[in-house]
């Protein structure tokens, strides 16, 4: 074959390829409000730096009339590019070419960015726009999905996993994103669930939309699933460009470093009067978070879900940094199922990629209730507990009120490693609160409610301190709120080169 041939041969089918499903579904794509799988991959990776792989992969299979319907690239671009100058592996599914669904070469194109994404040690983005397995080929594209599970597996952990759902993504489908380390939808357009509404109707008679089953905001504030929802597309894709900017290439890079104009001793005086004089009074603790971070900048993870606890990355003196905080403002801040399984989840990420944890407490204790312990709090709340004691990164705690009971333990105290430990002037660390202390220490007092209010004062100006602690070297230091960040950010500079192995093991058995 002449050169001129082929040339004209390769220029034919990389047009074809470009054009995915052909024009009248790439419009009826966008008249869904959704961009096709180039369009994505375009915005969300830096102008031209993306380089294609696999354009002329088809599928191989030749029942029910698929011989004679063959599309080049086979519903999925895969390649690499960068984001902000960094390197990462994309795959970004085409919903225009057969729904987007997974054949047997599709899911080995995948399969191939994630073996060269772990072999340079860059992350992995995932754009999930697919009708799911490609029923005609049967138990091969069953046996494409488990090729992409257990490469999700071998990478959890070495490089970061990013999943964006863009549209439907159902039945074996889900397993892939759920093994990644962040999951971001879109309202309206995208959905996630094992089994569809018609199936659920069948099954348990019970109706219901995709919308309600498996859309954005279900998975985001009901189930977790999801760690944050957007309005659209590119909202999305433009809000992973400005995340990945907190986390590292692999597990042995450090997390960026980005250079701040924000001076390390910058002094908030007004976080002396942020924590009321009332102790059951509740207060923001996200405002402590603004104000003690670089720039005031918090990138907040299932923002919508068990809201009282709070966690995301900032920075502190340009370095990423994870946190983790009690929420006074919902459930009093109470550690319950949800929030312990969300702290854990997001303890363990960070412990992973080398990212230091800072932790704010104000938490006076689990949430009581047979929900709670029919539900299994115990081996849930084991989840963070057991996520800190593990985690051998820098740790830095605050504690700015109450540090109540068991509570107390699994908030990264000094016990389980914790390498510094503050206390705010208003901690109040104690087996439980005054109140409740009083009426089990002088229970015959019970009737005489003079008595109690005498006891309980007395039990909360010699306990509801941090003193107590302090004596036995379970609390660094008390500070001023005002000085918090200056604390901060000296502690983990001192902390940069902190090395702490764990004992060996194939892998520990955290309570799931």
């Amino acid at each position: 074959m002449h050169e001129h041939e082929i040339v004209r041969q390769l220029d034919e089918t990389r047009a074809a390829a470009r054009l995915g499903g052909g024009q009248k579904r790439i419009d009826a794509q966008h008249s869904k409000g959704k961009l096709t799988a180039r369009e994505r991959i375009e915005l969300l990776l830096d102008e031209e730096s993306f380089e294609e792989w696999d354009m002329f992969v088809e599928h191989r299979c030749s029942d029910f009339g698929m011989a004679e319907n063959r599309v080049p690239g086979d519903g999925v671009v895969t390649g690499y590019g960068t984001i902000n100058g960094r390197v990462v592996f994309v795959f970004s599914q085409d919903f225009t070419v057969f729904g987007g669904s997974l054949s047997e070469a599709h899911a080995e194109k995948i399969c191939k960015i994630m073996d060269h994404a772990m072999k340079v040690g860059a992350p992995v983005i995932g754009l999930n726009d697919s009708g799911g397995a490609r029923i005609q080929e049967g138990v091969a594209s069953l046996g494409g999905y488990a090729e992409v599970f257990q490469r999700n597996v071998m990478a959890s952990g070495v490089i970061p996993q990013i999943s964006i759902i863009l549209g439907p993504c159902a039945g074996g489908a889900v397993y892939s994103p759920a093994m990644t380390d962040f999951i971001f939808m879109v309202k309206d357009t995208s959905y996630m669930f094992v089994t569809g509404p018609e199936v659920v109707k069948t099954v348990t008679h019970e109706t219901v939309t995709a919308e309600q089953l498996g859309g954005a905001i279900t998975h985001s504030t009901i189930s977790g699933v999801c760690d944050r929802a957007f309005e659209n597309d590119v909202e999305a894709l433009l809000m992973v460009r400005r995340f990945i900017n907190y986390l590292p290439a692999n597990n042995r890079a450090a997390p960026p470093f980005r250079p701040t104009p924000d001076p390390a001793d910058r002094m908030e005086m007004s976080l002396d009067t942020l924590v009321p004089d009332n102790p059951n009074l509740p207060y923001d603790i996200k405002e402590l978070i603004y104000k003690v971070v670089d720039d005031g900048e918090f990138c907040e993870i299932q923002p919508e879900h068990a809201q009282n606890i709070v966690v995301g990355f900032a920075r502190m003196e340009g370095r990423p940094i994870g946190i983790v905080a009690n929420q006074p403002m919902v459930l009093a801040g109470c550690l319950d199922i949800k929030s312990a399984t969300k702290g854990g989840r997001f303890v363990r990420f960070c412990d992973a990629f080398n990212i230091p944890i800072v932790t704010f407490v104000d938490v006076p204790g689990f949430l009581p209730g047979t929900a709670q312990e029919y539900g299994g709090i115990i081996k849930h709340g084991a989840k963070l507990l057991y996520a800190y004691a593990e985690a051998t990164v820098p740790k830095v705690t605050v504690i700015t009120r109450k540090a109540y009971g068991g509570a107390y333990d699994v908030m990264s105290s000094k016990h389980l490693r914790g390498d510094v430990n503050f206390a705010w002037p208003s901690a109040e660390i104690a087996v439980m609160g005054p109140k409740g202390a009083v009426e089990i220490i002088f229970r015959k007092d019970i009737g005489d409610s003079d008595k109690i209010a005498k006891r309980t004062e007395e039990y909360r100006r010699k306990f509801a301190n941090p003193f107590i602690a302090g004596h036995r070297g379970y609390i660094d230091d008390v500070v001023a709120p005002h000085a918090t960040r200056t604390r901060i950010c000296r502690s983990l500079a001192m902390l940069r080169d902190k090395k702490l192995s764990n004992p060996w093991r194939k892998h520990g058995n955290i309570p799931l």
